[in-house]
């Protein structure tokens, strides 16, 4: 349990670091101003990434752990659990990428407007983590400490050197860099981390194949509304905005990409689990 916990304590301070040295190379080299726009811009791109994991991660690594030795349902298990993960993440990605602006003057108001093209650069990182992140709660929970180290080692230093790369031109350079890192690096991890496990590659690309396409036609029809309407105040351009991104992506998802059924299937039965979990434990209390 010690060795355990002290290899997990150790890979997150290293993805620690790793997520926040480009704040501290940009307050070394460029100021506080710079720093604070950066940052403002980095806490709303983590809203996604914190809530998921702490709402799903707990979860999802304990299930996990009780089925290590069943691969078939831990297989089905995953990927039932991924497919939601990135279904409720694609959306998020798209909002901050299509209506950085108007999030920026909604939420931090006109004093912040310059974080909104470091929102926008920052976006795809927020689909990364979606797809990262789970794959370690599966190397953990099957006991693969010593291979999420591994990935964490070599994750770490292709993220610092992205954002070095981007540093001589400020924020923005280090946004860009930053992303750009996570997404070339993105593939080969998915691959390295898969490996050994009943999780193919073929299997994520499938996960993530249909909520990324109905992504797209989604913000197609976004950048159509936000051209039509430019002259609106940024909130109701932002409701309904995301209204219609919300809406076009579900009816793709559930209904063109044949998903419906898949999603239904899966919430009625984690109702019914949590049903039977919520009568075992009025049982238990009353005896």
């Amino acid at each position: 349990m010690i060795r355990f916990g002290g290899v997990v304590t150790l890979i997150s301070a290293i993805v620690y670091v790793a997520y926040n040295l480009d704040k501290v190379l940009l307050g070394r080299f460029w100021g506080a101003v710079a720093l604070g726009i950066y940052g403002r811009s980095f806490q709303i791109i983590n809203i996604p990434t914190d809530n998921l994991n702490s709402a799903v991660g707990e979860v999802a690594f304990a299930a996990l752990s009780r089925l290590q030795g069943d691969l078939i349902r831990l297989r089905s298990y995953f990927l039932k659990g991924y497919s939601l993960v990135l279904a409720m993440t694609v959306p998020m990605t798209c909002t901050i990428a299509i209506f950085p602006h108007d999030l920026v003057m909604v939420v931090l108001g006109a004093k912040w407007v310059a974080a909104a093209e470091i929102l926008r650069l920052l976006a795809p990182t927020v689909l990364v983590f979606a797809v990262l992140n789970p794959l370690g709660w599966l190397l953990l929970a099957t006991g693969k400490i010593r291979e999420s180290l591994k990935r964490a080692l070599v994750l770490a230093p292709v993220v610092i050197i992205g954002y070095s790369l981007g540093l001589r031109y400020g924020p923005t350079g280090v946004a860009m860099g930053f992303s750009t890192a996570m997404m070339l690096w993105v593939l080969p991890h998915i691959a390295w981390c898969v490996r050994g496990t009943p999780i193919s590659f073929g299997d994520v690309m499938k996960v993530l194949a249909k909520p990324l396409f109905s992504g797209v036609i989604a913000v197609a029809v976004a950048k159509g509304f936000q051209f039509l309407c430019p002259q609106w105040l940024p909130f109701p351009r932002l409701v309904f905005g995301v209204a219609l991104l919300l809406s076009v992506y579900t009816g793709m998802l559930l209904y063109v990409m044949g998903q419906k059924g898949f999603y239904v299937g899966l919430f009625r039965q984690l109702g019914r689990r949590s049903s039977l979990e919520t009568e075992s434990l009025a049982a238990a209390n009353e005896a």
